[in-house]
C-alpha cells in the first residue's frame, strides 16, 4: 500500500517552489543574458550551483522523512487494531475497542466501538491517551 504524505508534491520542491531541473534553467538563463564585460567569476557561479545541490539535497531529505513519518504513524495505527484505548472526545474522556483503521484523509484515523455498542469513526490517534493490554 502507497501512502502520499499531507503536503507533499510528487517531484522534489525547492524553498522557491521549483523543482532542481527549473533552479538549474534559471543559472543556464543568467549565464546566457549576461553582460560580457561584467561576467560572474567561477568562484561565484560554482557557489551558486554548490548552494542549489543543497538545497535540493535538503528538500530530498525532508521529503524521506516525512515518507518515514507517514509509515510510522500508520504501523502506530495498525498496533493497535483489537487493543482497548482510552480517547477523548470533547471535555470526556472514553474507552472502547479499535475495530477499523482509516487511511482515507492520508492520515491514519481510527474506529472504535465503547462498551455500550457505540461506533465512533474518523478519530485521530493522537486522541487516543492511553492503551490497554
Amino acid at each position: 500500500m502507497t501512502m502520499t504524505p499531507i503536503g507533499s508534491a510528487g517531484s522534489t520542491q525547492s524553498a522557491f517552489g521549483l523543482d532542481f531541473q527549473s533552479l538549474l534553467r534559471i543559472i543556464l538563463t543568467q549565464l546566457t543574458y549576461q553582460d560580457p564585460l561584467k561576467p560572474v567569476d567561477n568562484f561565484q557561479f560554482v557557489s551558486q550551483l554548490a548552494q542549489f545541490s543543497q538545497l535540493q539535497q535538503s528538500q530530498t531529505l525532508n521529503d524521506q522523512v516525512n515518507d518515514l513519518l507517514v509509515a510510522q504513524a500508520a504501523n502506530q495505527a495498525t498496533s493497535l487494531l483489537g487493543r482497548t484505548v482510552d480517547f477523548s472526545v470533547g471535555p470526556e474522556t472514553r474507552s472502547g475497542r479499535v475495530e477499523a483503521v482509516s487511511f482515507s484523509t492520508g492520515q491514519p484515523t481510527v474506529t472504535i466501538r465503547t462498551p455500550d455498542d457505540q461506533i465512533i469513526s474518523g478519530l485521530s490517534i493522537t486522541d487516543v491517551s492511553n492503551i490497554r493490554l
